[in-house]
């Protein structure tokens, strides 16, 4: 026997491992299973042995880590290992895995991918929470195929010395991406599930994205695949289960693993004619007009007990007893151990929990700690501060919650056009108006409803085509959103952190629901990462073109500006930058001069109802003297007191040459600006056509709250101010009150001379005018000309 038969066979004995199939049932050796052992990825590369990299997955027995006592290394062995050596490793260099979580990284290729994921904690847990029947998204080369899960496990087939092997995602491809995968449901001879030819996938974790979001607990359950199959046929009458959300309508198809449904028509409308939904989503039944009382303990805190936590799901905001009221969101619900009591795991608003989302030393979801709270479902009850009582003329009345409207043409959402200046006193002004805010949600409250509220600028964003796994974000926006603000004026604070929440759970931030931001960075998220938008701006600096959502204003330290107007600030900052507009845009989102939220560069600052950017852009000018071609621009005499405070200084050959043999002109240096070859000078003969933009809203921010001024009329004082926390009814139990109030006293002040203005003191200006001329953070312009075409 040479040295490493006899160290496989000592390492037989140790472990009690079986490596041959010929010692299968001999005494003293058994196959050591998944359950038995304890997983780790390594974090750091070990000193030694020099071959293993950090990301490379390995595992010991449980009863060699419970006896490690103080050592400061572990006899661990590679998970891919045929001889199953192992080998002493630090500590410091190992860090546990649960088994679920080894296999999922065991199906990526190499060590450097696995250690990447694996500090992707929240993408581990939602893989965790994938089960078949879910739609997909998967990502196959440079592809998002549309897909459903079919399976989910192993691959191929396990070698006995190999403990554990990769979990891997059976997807059937669907729809108009059939005939784009590898296989019917079949790898390497073993039959999984399946499918038709070329529309099946197997594909690790890092490759799917859900399209289905956790669902709210139906009155009718879907079944489970290991249920009898039903008999269903053409014309039968149905059930069925689209994101945990119940739906009726009539069998037109049936097919191998799905069915073809023409939905009803209800009062709730209906989101496609015709959908395809997996076999094991569908019920021979029609849905009960009420829902069935499930077999659990239900609390008899009123007479609607029974209804009001039927609805609730993961993600729904729910509020328990708990040493008096607590608030929190669902974010796992299920069975522990033996009981069949539902169980539900709350992400609480406050410290007042026990752990951080563990429960016996098991993960079930990522909070804070102190945050999480694991209670029965009967216990908790919807929040109550998100019930929709409306206080307007001191009566409660109750907002109904409306399904959008449905195009029946297009099978689209219907499009509700923005508030138009003839309804804006009967559609928005009011308590119980606007956007509802709810916890530090003011920044995008004013600025949705800046936005959306009276102009249709950046409507295009609303139904632009975008990646599959954000259609439901652009869905919560219109339907949920924009379209109820505009019919019925008013948005329940529930619908906008439900939009935070999908925000956060895509990862775009992890602090949308509870932290407060810039409204530019929830704009940017919106319209960059989601959209896809183009950019709103587009600048050119020295040749070269800048691209921008937004525009931060920055003013050097030599201007002398004490009362300024936006379209000064707009020119100075330009100036200072060396910048010019590539092309008029259509809508334009300017950020004031701040440092920070609370220091003000200026006290007050006037409001351009109308920014002229001719002169701002690139592209043939007229020189402000004759108003023929100019041909120089004169960045000296751009702050020059003999001269318009407003407007870039440009000039033809003949005027430049007049300005600068000024004695206090004759050191600026003009710069010759860029004409076209082909241009033809005549075409000044006429003046041309000037380019100005519309001023339509402003955001204003005083103590880190955020609020917004809306222009929504032609008259002076055609002006609402906006505040989604203007009230409140009862204490930590109760709920903000929105308001929306004119306030024309605003067209009064930008009538005023500059210099009485200048003289207003602010705490005893009119009305809220105060907050527009002191407190203003960013303005919001529009291009009526470019709008009709972007």
């Amino acid at each position: 026997m040479n040295w490493t038969h006899f160290r496989l066979g000592l390492h037989f004995q140790q472990t009690q491992t079986l490596c041959c199939p010929g010692l299968i049932g001999q005494p003293g050796f058994k196959i050591m299973t998944s359950a038995e052992n304890i997983y780790f990825i390594l974090t750091e590369k070990p000193k030694f042995p020099g071959h293993i990299d950090a990301g490379h997955l390995c595992y010991c027995r449980k009863t060699v880590y419970k006896k490690r006592g103080d050592a400061s290394k572990l006899s661990v062995i590679p998970v891919d290992s045929f001889a199953q050596l192992d080998f002493s490793i630090e500590f410091t260099c190992l860090s546990k895995l649960s088994v679920e979580r080894a296999e999922l990284l065991c199906a990526l290729q190499n060590d450097e991918e696995r250690l990447k994921w694996f500090r992707e904690e929240v993408a581990l847990q939602t893989a965790l929470e994938l089960t078949v029947g879910t739609s997909v998204v998967v990502q196959k080369g440079a592809e998002e195929l549309l897909g459903v899960i079919r399976y989910i496990g192993k691959n191929k087939k396990k070698k006995l010395n190999f403990p554990i092997l990769g979990r891997f995602f059976g997807i059937e491809l669907l729809d108009q991406d059939k005939g784009k995968g590898d296989n019917d449901g079949t790898y390497l001879g073993e039959t999984f599930f399946t499918c038709e030819k070329y529309c099946g996938l197997f594909v690790p974790f890092t490759k799917v994205k859900s399209l289905e979001y956790p669902p709210p607990t139906p009155s009718v359950r879907p079944r489970s695949p290991q249920q009898q199959p039903m008999e269903l046929h053409s014309g039968d009458r149905v059930t069925y289960f689209i994101g945990g959300e119940a739906g009726g309508g009539m069998v037109l198809k049936v097919q191998k693993h799905s069915v073809l449904i023409s939905t009803d028509t209800d009062k709730n409308g209906k989101t496609d004619p015709v959908v395809e939904v997996p076999l094991q989503h569908v019920s021979k039944r029609e849905v009960s007009a009420e829902p069935e009382v499930m077999d659990m303990d239900i609390p008899q805190a009123g007479a609607d007990s029974a209804e009001s936590y039927m609805g609730l799901g993961v993600n729904s905001m729910v509020e328990v007893t708990l040493h008096g009221n607590t608030y929190g969101i669902i974010r796992w619900m299920g069975t522990l151990g033996d009981k069949q009591d539902v169980m539900v795991g709350l992400e609480l608003e406050e410290d007042k929990g026990t752990s951080d989302g563990t429960f016996r030393k098991k993960r079930f979801f990522m909070c804070p700690p102190k945050r999480a709270l694991f209670v029965k479902l009967s216990s908790c009850r919807p929040d109550s501060r998100f019930q929709s009582p409306s206080v307007n003329h001191c009566n409660k009345v109750k907002v109904e919650d409306e399904e959008p409207e449905i195009d029946h043409r297009t099978g689209r959402p219907e499009t509700v056009p923005p508030v138009s200046t003839e309804k804006v006193d009967s559609v928005l002004i009011g308590k119980m108006k606007g956007i509802q805010g709810h916890h530090n949600s003011c920044y995008m409250d004013a600025a949705l409803f800046s936005l959306f509220s009276c102009s249709s600028v950046l409507d295009s964003m609303l139904y632009k085509s975008t990646s599959p796994q954000d259609t439901f974000i652009q869905k919560i926006l219109l339907c949920d959103i924009v379209n109820p603000l505009r019919s019925k004026g008013f948005v329940e604070s529930r619908h906008v952190m439900r939009l935070r929440q999908q925000l956060q759970k895509h990862g775009y931030s992890h602090s949308f629901t509870t932290d407060e931001k810039d409204p530019e960075e929830f704009l940017i998220v919106i319209m960059h990462q989601i959209l896809a938008l183009d950019p709103l701006l587009k600048l050119s600096a020295r040749g070269k073109v800048v691209e921008s959502y937004c525009y931060q204003v920055f003013l050097d330290q030599k201007h002398s500006l004490v009362l300024p107007t936006v379209q000064q600030l707009l020119e100075h900052s330009l100036h200072s930058e060396g910048l010019t507009m590539a092309e008029v845009p259509s809508c334009l989102i300017l950020q004031m001069p701040r440092f920070g939220k609370k220091f003000k560069m200026f006290d007050k600052i006037i409001p351009s109802l109308e920014l002229d950017v001719t002169d701002l852009a690139e592209g043939p000018q007229q020189c402000i003297f004759c108003g023929d071609l100019a041909t120089f621009r004169c960045q000296g005499c751009f702050q020059d007191p003999a001269f318009n405070q407003c407007g870039f200084k440009v000039f033809c050959q003949t005027c430049s040459d007049k300005v600068h043999s000024h004695p206090q002109r004759r050191s600026h240096q003009p710069v010759a600006l860029d004409i076209p070859k082909d241009f033809l000078p005549h075409v000044f003969t006429h003046t041309p056509t000037r380019d100005k933009l519309e001023l339509f809203a402003v955001l204003c921010i005083e103590t880190s709250h955020y609020v917004s001024f809306i222009k929504y009329g032609p008259n002076t004082e055609d002006w609402i101010f906006f505040d989604s926390m203007a009230d409140r009814e009862g204490g930590s139990d109760g709920f903000n009150i929105p308001m929306v109030q004119p306030c024309p006293e605003v067209g009064m002040y930008l009538e005023m001379p500059p210099g009485e203005l200048a003289k207003q003191v602010p705490r005893d200006m009119k009305g809220v005018a105060k907050r527009l001329f002191c407190d203003a953070y960013m303005y919001l312009y529009q291009s009526p000309r470019m709008c009709l075409y972007r």
